[in-house]
């Protein structure tokens, strides 16, 4: 049986005031009822233990006590209740069986009242305490925890933005050198083949020819149509395939160095941004700009004239010079590195040998136009060294031969003669734009490749900013542990310090009087 259930007896050994009579056998008597209580107490009803049952055993006398409180009461002593020889012992005695018993009823109440409560005090307090401990080190952990997550994120932030560097120089050096390759190779290359194979693609062309300007406008606006239409075909075969191959290859490279760098989930979402499809380059030629100042020449001209033997020699631009009498003066080219002052200088009316050439047909077309005498004069020296037969025969061949092209000059032979001048013309032109062409071309694979590595980019920067978001996630979640810890290891030292207090208020109120 529990203390706080330990009913509170008490023995008291009344009338101990008949045994004064017998003072011989008073303290034998005593022992033998303090033996006898005490085996009744501790024995058999196991209320206290024998070093307490001597606190619950009293000798006295109720009689006595109540008349010398009657006495006192009455304003007589106390003596004067007395029945027989040993009053104050027993007076003493009784008085300490009252303040036994009231401290016995004041104890039993306070644990009534409170033994419960610091009990159940106790058991709150250590249950806090276990749960305080608990949560400071579940906060520990996962404290720990989140600083090895924030360290692994920052690192892999840190790998990414110096592998992205790395990648993006690397990625920019492929995409220049496909560009110039495209530029230089490719592109001007096939240009340059078609170019010289341009007259097979306009002798493909067939459309009804005549002399008429409305009918060659015509005729003009088709052929520039078809020339547009073969060369960006003929382009698109020969560089597509290459060009194609080299870009995806590019774009894989590119891929599969950033790939990486992504996660698991946008892995597989990458290899889609490849086009499967060729790429097509736009090959924007122009012709009807380009060759829009095309002067043709389809006139008769006789293959032994003056003017067409003149043109083989000289060339159509100075046979005009020549033929006209043009005598500007060709601008000489300035000389870049400077000339050692040992060096005689130049004449000023020096002239290269096509210009001398020049000089001399211009003298000799200005004087056969001046005067006939020179015709008579050379035709007299011919006629004394040949005779006038092979003179005849000359000019009778001569004659055949002019009529015999004059009737051949058929609208087929101009055809054939505007798509000649068309050629050369068309041809010279085209030079002109290999560069452009090229440059057009590399443009746009660098625009598609560097749109290639945009995206890639952008899907690296969404993995960048998640990164970025979970690093200050894990921060947010740092802050809030510590404060955790904090407010956890203040109210475990809070329950702790109750502990001690209850144990105090236990032992000085509760425990008292064991």
């Amino acid at each position: 049986m529990s203390d706080s259930q330990a009913p509170n007896i008490f023995i008291l050994n009344n009338r101990w005031d008949a045994s004064a009579s017998e003072p011989e056998y008073m303290e034998e008597v005593r022992r033998q009822h303090m033996d006898r209580c005490t085996s009744f107490l501790v024995d058999e009803l196991g209320v206290v233990d024998r070093a307490q049952a001597s606190d619950r055993i009293f000798f006295v006398s109720a009689k006595e006590v109540l008349q010398a409180r009657v006495q006192k009461a009455q304003g007589m002593p106390e003596a004067g209740g007395a029945l027989a020889e040993g009053f104050q012992a027993r007076m003493f005695e009784f008085q300490n069986f009252e303040r036994r018993f009231e401290e016995c009823i004041s104890q039993s109440a306070v644990k009534t009242k409170f033994e419960q409560h610091t009990v159940r005090a106790k058991q709150i307090s250590e249950a806090l305490r276990f749960i305080m401990d608990s949560v400071h080190v579940a906060a520990q952990e996962q404290r720990i925890h989140c600083m090895e997550t924030k360290e692994e994120r920052e690192d892999r932030l840190e790998f990414i933005d110096k592998q992205l560097d790395l990648l993006t120089l690397d990625c920019k050096s492929k995409i220049k050198k496909i560009t110039e390759e495209v530029e230089k190779q490719v592109v001007s290359n096939a240009m340059a083949e078609e170019i010289r194979r341009l007259h097979v693609l306009v002798d493909e062309f067939h459309l009804d020819f005549h002399p008429s300007q409305v009918v060659l406008k015509v005729y003009k606006n088709e052929l520039h149509k078809h020339i547009e239409e073969g060369l960006g075909r003929n382009m698109s075969e020969r560089c597509s395939k290459a060009i194609s191959a080299a870009l995806q290859t590019t774009q894989t490279e590119m891929i599969d160095g950033l790939k990486p760098l992504l996660p698991i989930s946008v892995k597989e979402q990458v290899d889609k941004m490849v086009p499967r499809q060729c790429f097509n380059l736009c090959y924007d030629l122009n012709c009807d700009k380009l060759c829009s100042d095309f002067q043709e020449d389809i006139g008769f001209h006789f293959s032994l004239g003056w003017t067409m033997l003149v043109n083989r020699f000289l060339g159509p631009k100075n046979t005009r010079r020549a033929l006209m009498g043009y005598n500007d003066q060709v601008p000489r080219p300035l000389a870049i590195t400077p000339v050692s002052t040992a060096m005689p200088p130049f004449p000023q009316g020096s002239m290269t040998q096509e210009e001398l050439m020049v000089s001399m047909v211009t003298g000799l077309a200005s004087l056969t136009s001046r005067t006939s005498m020179g015709i008579i004069v050379v035709g007299g020296v011919i006629w004394k060294a040949v005779g006038w037969r092979l003179i005849a025969l000359s000019v009778g061949l001569y004659g055949l031969l002019y009529v015999y092209e004059r009737l051949t000059w058929t609208t087929k032979a101009k055809e054939r003669a505007f798509k000649r001048q068309f050629v050369d013309y068309a041809s010279e032109k085209l030079q002109l734009i290999v560069s452009y062409t090229g440059s057009n071309c590399s443009h746009q694979v660098q625009q598609e490749l560097a749109g290639t590595f945009n995206q890639l980019c952008q899907q690296v920067d969404v993995t960048r900013q998640q990164l970025e978001e979970d690093i200050q996630d894990m921060n947010r979640k740092i802050e809030q542990l510590d404060t955790l810890q904090s407010k956890a290891k203040l109210l475990r030292n809070k329950a702790g310090w109750l502990d001690s207090e209850l144990n105090m208020f236990t032992q000085q109120y509760l425990h008292q009087s064991r």
